[in-house]
């Protein structure tokens, strides 16, 4: 039987667009049909307006008619993060606390995505101001995991990772600050790359924070890199232009041999890595050396002090924020996140200062860490995904972040980081291999992951919604 058009990878769905085989119309219908059948499970879309998705896939199909597409994702279904403002819309930033003003300018990534004739599906749903790693909003209704609708996608780019699992088409668009690309990554079973620094430029933007692709396979990320990764004077972080081969994504297996590979198995820091996942990861390992990489221990080098500092920084943050909002808004806020920011709210300027010092001194350790190796890898989380509800793994305000401390310190040391699926649990959860580069290496850390999605066992089937779930196993 033919894949459903839903399930077709970007660069197919072009090929079949550019042969006239298959219009943009009937992919966006394909998609539309299955969110239908699945969104009211899966909570993962804000803003979905099918007449717009078909007015933009027509659009398309003209464009292709006319042998004119846009761009490299013409007629492609795109979803985009809440947070990532488009114009005309409002920004809510996952909380009910936030005033619905539409954007007056798509931010860098939601133009270039309009630049390269994507059809933008919907935007994806998150938490409160991106600060939890889970579904759970005042504003959108919770998010859940396509594998197992009792547990959380991840976050904050919660939204996107269920999509992307669920197959709401082959493109999304997620956010990170310390984790928020990987960490719904691991925990549905999907690809992502958080880019060093500066190469998808975002606005606004902040230290550490980077907006990457999020799709189910390697190629559909290199893609999208190519779309995305194009300097904008909006972020005064912004690397400068480069061409860099994106298409090059596939080195093959023989990528792998002769390279030196660093294997971190224990954060430094948090929660202890579970068995399950350690046994995922160790697995992997065993793949990289068999390939001809050359796999040496690399001692944990973050500490709980580091981890505790980045985390009482964000809290004076989002304290100071809050300071802003009149008491009826702030009501409206998640009530973890205003227990977490209120706890700053005795700190003295000398404890903000030893907190945000910790964010340097992260970077560095990464930095020096990672200097004998060519790649790192690592669990993306300590444990698989907890349960929808829980707003972290911990379920405590004051230990919120016990779970970051692998993903974390690439965003501080500004290196590209990838999750990648490398196994399931017992129960059938996903569990994510985190592939970690130097500096500006984001096309290495591709082909790294390529040649590991070569090299792994046969993944388990994407999920379906529960009726089809249930008539297939019929």
């Amino acid at each position: 039987m033919a894949e459903p058009l839903h399930e077709l990878p970007a660069p197919a769905l072009i090929g079949l667009y550019r042969r006239r085989e298959v219009s943009p119309v009937e992919v966006a219908q394909s998609v539309l049909g299955h969110v239908e059948r699945w969104e009211h499970h899966v909570r993962a879309l804000y803003l979905l307006r099918p007449e717009r998705v078909m007015e933009q896939a027509r659009a398309s199909e003209a464009r292709w008619l006319r042998g004119e597409p846009l761009g490299l994702i013409d007629g492609v279904p795109v979803t985009i993060k809440d947070n990532i403002a488009t114009r005309g819309d409002p920004t809510p930033l996952g909380t009910a606390a936030t005033e619905a003003v539409p954007a007056s300018a798509d931010a860098p990534p939601a133009a270039r995505v309009r630049e390269h004739g994507g059809v933008v599906l919907a935007k994806t749903t998150m938490p409160d101001y991106g600060m939890l790693s889970s579904g759970l909003s005042s504003f959108h209704k919770v998010a859940r995991n396509p594998w197992d609708l009792s547990k959380t996608p991840g976050g904050s780019s919660a939204g996107a990772g269920a999509a992307a699992a669920a197959g709401y088409g082959p493109l999304h668009i997620g956010t990170d600050i310390g984790g928020s690309l990987r960490l719904p990554a691991g925990w549905c079973g999907i690809f992502t790359l958080k880019p060093s620094l500066g190469r998808i430029p975002i606005d606004p933007p902040y230290i550490g924070r980077a907006a990457g692709p999020m799709t189910r396979t390697v190629e559909d990320a290199a893609l999208l890199m190519d779309v995305l990764a194009r300097p904008d004077d909006r972020d005064s972080m912004s690397l400068p232009a480069q061409d860099i081969p994106w298409a090059n994504f596939d080195a093959g297996v023989d990528k792998l041999h002769g390279l030196r590979i660093g294997l971190l198995l224990e954060a430094g820091c948090g929660l202890a890595v579970e068995p399950e996942v350690r046994a995922a990861i160790e697995r992997a390992a065993q793949l990289f050396e068999r390939a001809g990489a050359v796999v040496a221990p690399l001692k944990p080098f973050m500490t709980q002090g580091m981890l505790d500092g980045m985390d009482h920084f964000w809290r004076m943050r989002s304290h100071v924020d809050m300071r802003a909002l009149s008491a009826e808004a702030k009501a409206r806020v998640l009530p973890y996140i205003q227990q977490w920011a209120d706890s700053a709210a005795g700190m003295t300027g000398e404890a903000v200062y030893r907190a945000f010092n910790q964010f340097h001194l992260t970077r560095v350790a990464a930095v020096n860490a990672c200097r004998p190796f060519d790649y790192v890898i690592s669990p993306v989380s300590p444990v698989p995904a907890p349960a929808a509800e829980l707003p972290s793994p911990t379920n405590d305000p004051l230990r919120p972040l016990e779970h970051i401390g692998f993903t974390v310190p690439f965003n501080m040391s500004e290196q590209p980081a990838a999750s990648i699926n490398c196994g399931y649990t017992s129960a059938g959860l996903p569990i994510g291999l985190q592939i970690a580069g130097r500096r500006f290496d984001d096309l290495g850390v591709l082909q790294v992951a390529r040649a590991f999605e070569i090299l792994r066992e046969p993944q388990r089937p994407w999920p379906l919604p529960p009726s089809e779930a249930i008539h297939h196993v019929d």
